[in-house]
């Protein structure tokens, strides 16, 4: 193996190998306790030290690093202690997410890490919105993000190297090409020569790199830092590299070839540059014993530390309270309470679609740091036009249209975050978020309790039927988001609250799900205050009055239970909107089921699975003494929504709701 040290004095040298030498004696230890049964499981880096430590000794401290399971190198490189790191292994409150995650499955903004979920791909578009953050802030730095050969096969890896170079980010992408994805050679994975070939179809540089040897990582990846943020576009760097190891350790390594452990052993990248150092006579071979004896001495120190630490007591409370950030005071944002029947507001009329557009604006205006972004949303002003004419006002880099690629922009939106920005993704069509769903309920939602790291992330989520758009533009799935603790639902009704649950949305820590039916935009008007306000998330709103009997509903529902009781002047109805669908307002909830006693759930969701069903059985649960009739469900057909409009009809819940009505009327 080759090392060209360059301009690097001894005394660099000998701190890169320092560096290098450290995670191996770790990981030698590591290896020993899991046999112990003082950790319960190990991701072996061993053999790929190079890549993780070349990587962290290239990059600026404050410079986002998107670690993967074998990177033990840029912890200990970003000066992380292994007291800590190791209370994290064991599961310690005392690590850095309190015991609330495995291995290498965390992040500390401290150090500009951020922590990796088991889905692998999903990081890679975190790096964007890092560097876009970086690009906004005119500040010559660059993110990087790790991938190895498996995670190239994801779509995810596309989706972001794609959204890297349509918006020239400075972001560096790093394979690391260990042959093996756990057991699955590269000639299952791909058929290219070799990955980088990859980086041309994306209109970028590569170059492919001998991953073990260090000074050839550290050296390829300044170079390419400085291009990044020279040229403002990003680059991909493959490293050819091996590990000597499992995936983990309970998988083994019978699957793969004994003679390719000899062969790579020969390339060790720890030996081969205490060799090159000694025959530099930077370092002699009893200078290497005393730094091992030294950093033997530290690590036992250290785990003495860790072992100290005290064991877990579950608090429900502090677990509970940990899912969401922490909201904070606005300063200049008033919070509007017009939960109560006949409240007034003071503004002019305005149709739901134009308060939604007007929160956004004054939400823009008041907040520099808020990017928008979408499939058509800057010069056309996306499919309903909400945010025609921004693009004047605001700027491009604002602005900002996307490629089609919903999982790549949510995670480019996590990223933002990471460097203090807001954003507000649009979904074309609420139906299209699947293809962004894990990025939402595995890396938005659980952000906050995993590493203490908040989301301010919005996504609009145009949504419902009535306007025969068929079944992949017309779904209700608002039901799939309020099972996944982390995140917050939010679904107005009425012009007011369009504007102010956007804007309290936008002002929150938290990734919130905006839904908005399409069917409301042009249809429902009424009085919006012109200044900035807020409803604040997680209160119900009660509808009208009523004494026989209840509607607990949301959305399109307070309409057709509006038109139903005005329909039977007879019938006394209470009418609850719900508002918000997660957290839900379990108060509200029981006053209304308190004031008459017999209650109805109306939702234009399909039956199975909807809200409805857990509404129905919290207040069979907690308020079963005040109910005079079961609880009545009212939802659409367990099908999809068809295209034909008779056929949309008899889908709808409205066709049953007379139906219903009567069932709880007649109990």
């Amino acid at each position: 193996m080759y090392f060209d040290r360059k301009s690097l004095t001894s005394e660099e040298l000998v701190d890169i190998y320092k560096k290098l030498l450290y995670p191996r004696m770790i990981e030698e230890k590591m290896l020993v306790l899991l046999r112990q049964g003082k950790i319960s499981k190990w991701f072996s880096g061993i053999g790929q030290e190079a890549i993780a430590v070349g990587a962290a000794y290239a990059l600026q401290q404050d410079e986002w690093i998107m670690p993967l399971h074998r990177n033990l190198g840029v912890f200990t490189s970003r000066g992380m202690p292994l007291s800590k790191l190791f209370m994290q292994w064991q599961g310690s409150k005392e690590g850095y997410s309190k015991g609330r995650e495995r291995s290498f499955h965390f992040g500390t903004k401290e150090h500009h890490i951020c922590g990796m979920i088991s889905h692998l791909g999903p990081q890679l578009a975190i790096a964007d919105g890092v560097a876009l953050a970086h690009k906004l802030k005119k500040e010559n730095k660059v993110s990087l993000a790790f991938t190895g050969d498996g995670g190239t096969s994801e779509g995810d890896f596309h989706e972001a190297l794609n959204v890297a170079a349509v918006w020239d980010l400075p972001v560096i992408f790093l394979i690391e090409n260990n042959g093996y994805g756990l057991s699955t050679p590269v000639s299952e994975q791909y058929r290219c020569e070799s990955l980088v070939d990859r980086a041309k179809g994306y209109g970028m540089g590569g170059v492919r790199i001998d991953g073990n040897n260090i000074l050839t990582v550290i050296d390829t990846l300044k170079g390419v830092r400085d291009y990044c943020i020279r040229e403002q576009k990003p680059y991909l760097v493959e490293c050819m590299t091996f590990r000597m190891r499992g995936h983990e350790e309970a998988s083994g390594t019978k699957y793969i070839p004994a003679e390719l452990f000899d062969e790579w052993g020969k390339k060790d990248p720890v030996t081969n540059f205490e060799h090159y150092l000694q025959q530099q006579s930077v370092l002699t071979v009893q200078d290497a014993e005393l730094i091992k004896s030294s950093l033997k001495q530290q690590i036992e120190a250290e785990l003495a530390v860790a072992y100290a630490a005290a064991p877990v007591i579950a608090d429900t409370e502090e677990e509970v309270k940990d899912v969401y950030a922490p909201q904070q005071p606005v300063e200049g944002l008033t919070v509007v309470d017009n939960t109560m029947p006949g409240y007034q507001a003071a503004g002019n009329n305005k149709r739901f679609i134009d308060a939604i557009s007007e929160a956004l604006r004054q939400a823009m205006e008041r907040q520099p740091g808020l990017v928008l972004m979408g499939q058509d949303i800057a010069g056309y002003g996306g499919a309903f036009k909400i945010t025609e004419g921004f693009v004047q006002q605001f700027g491009k880099e604002r602005v900002r249209n996307t490629p089609l690629c919903e999982s790549a922009i949510i995670g480019a939106a996590l990223g933002l975050s990471l460097q203090g920005f807001g954003s507000m993704v649009e979904m074309q069509f609420a139906d299209f978020v699947t293809a962004g769903f894990n990025q939402i309920v595995n890396n938005l939602a659980k952000l906050h309790y995993r590493w203490g790291q908040n989301a301010n992330v919005v996504i609009r989520m145009p949504t419902g039927g009535g306007m025969g758009a068929g079944p992949f533009h017309s779904q209700s799935n608002e039901a799939w988001f309020t099972h996944v603790p982390g995140l917050k639902v939010v679904y107005p009704s009425s012009a007011i609250d369009a504007k102010g649950l956007l804007v309290a949305a936008l002002n929150d820590p938290n990734p919130v799900l905006y839904f908005e039916h399409k069917a409301l935009y042009r249809s429902v008007q009424g009085p919006v205050p012109e200044e900035y306000y807020a409803v604040e998330i997680g209160r119900a709103k009660w509808v009208q009055q009523g004494e026989d009997i209840s509607v607990i509903t949301y959305g399109s529902g307070v309409y057709w239970a509006l038109e139903y009781a005005a329909q039977h002047p007879g019938l006394s109805i209470d009418i609850l909107d719900l508002r918000t669908l997660q957290p839900l307002d379990y108060e509200a909830i029981r006053k209304a089921v308190a004031r008459t006693g017999k209650v109805l759930l109306l939702h234009e969701d399909t039956l199975t699975g909807g809200i409805g069903g857990e509404i129905s059985a919290w207040i069979g649960e907690h308020c079963f003494e005040l109910l005079d009739a079961p609880v009545i469900r009212c939802a659409s057909l367990d099908t999809p929504i068809p295209f034909n409009t008779e056929l949309e009809k008899n889908f709808m819940a409205k066709a049953r709701l007379a139906q219903a009505v009567e069932k709880l009327v007649a109990y």
